[in-house]
């Protein structure tokens, strides 16, 4: 039982995020402006507690009972931004996605340019856990620099270094190999900052000029085509979230035509593509 929790029932931010409908910072935005009622009375107040006998309901629609967690592994491809919708009316990650499947949230971020693993969730709460750098997932890239890299110069990496008041963590580099004016470097680490690993080579005198997120924790992109979404089997995502055995989770089954994963792939083979 966590903080949120009790006899008396759970927040109710909390349960609006594992209905699915938004994670729990937005459904606390959404009860700041007065768009969540309880029991038909308008609530202004995400320190509320409810129970299953609460009626829940957000722009006038009744929340669905709780969903079992579900997970996807999405390859993102470049030129997408991974938000719900764009001031700038660029293509989004959800604009992509196959229509059969339920509103999603994706789990971090990876920016316009930037391609490989994104992991999506029906459920508010799995989301706010893998993102929490407590987690200690290592989230591991592929990324092509134009210059030449050595030991010395990516030492700052390993050590933790600062940019424009930004103190990142020390990062895992590895040099793979020289490709003529380019180079490709696996890199590890355990937070994602905005920009962190373009900003952090940047700060040595490198320019990234390709990104490829290649896995997530246990979870690996492997082959999984650009653009292509698989589900991970309820199995799984219970064993390597931790997460109890329930009647909804040994029900749930993947939605017909998305291809599903039974465990976690292996990495690509270091043939970079272009």
């Amino acid at each position: 039982m966590t903080e949120s929790e009790s006899s008396d029932g759970a927040r109710v931010a909390k349960v609006i995020a594992r209905a699915g409908v938004a994670s729990r910072r937005e459904a606390e935005r959404l009860i700041a402006e007065g768009r969540v009622t309880v029991n038909g009375r308008r609530i202004d107040s995400a320190a509320l507690n409810v129970t299953g006998a609460d009626r829940i309901a957000v722009d006038g629609k009744l929340l669905d009972a709780p969903a079992a967690p579900r997970l996807w592994l999405y390859h993102k491809p470049v030129g997408l931004v991974t938000t719900t919708r764009d001031e700038k009316g660029r293509p989004t990650v959800f604009d992509r996605l196959p229509p059969e499947m339920p509103r999603v949230l994706s789990i971090g971020r990876l920016d316009l340019n930037s391609e490989g693993l994104l992991l999506l969730t029906n459920d508010g709460d799995v989301k706010r856990r893998l993102e929490l750098p407590s987690t200690g997932w290592v989230r591991k890239y592929r990324v092509r620099v134009n210059g030449t890299p050595s030991d010395t110069m990516l030492a700052p990496l390993r050590a933790g270094i600062t940019v424009d008041g930004d103190r990142f963590q020390p990062m895992a580099v590895t040099l793979d190999r020289q490709q003529g004016a380019n180079a490709w470097l696996t890199i590890g680490l355990r937070e994602g900052k905005n920009r962190e690993i373009r900003r952090a080579l940047g700060a040595i005198g490198l320019s990234v000029n390709r990104l490829i997120r290649v896995s997530y924790g246990p979870f690996q992109l492997g082959d999984l085509a650009a653009g292509a979404v698989e589900e991970v089997r309820p199995r799984i995502v219970r064993d390597q979230l931790g997460l109890g055995t329930s009647p909804g989770a040994a029900k749930t089954a993947p939605r017909r035509g998305l291809r599903t994963r039974s465990g976690s792939a292996h990495l690509p083979p270091r043939k970079d593509r272009g």
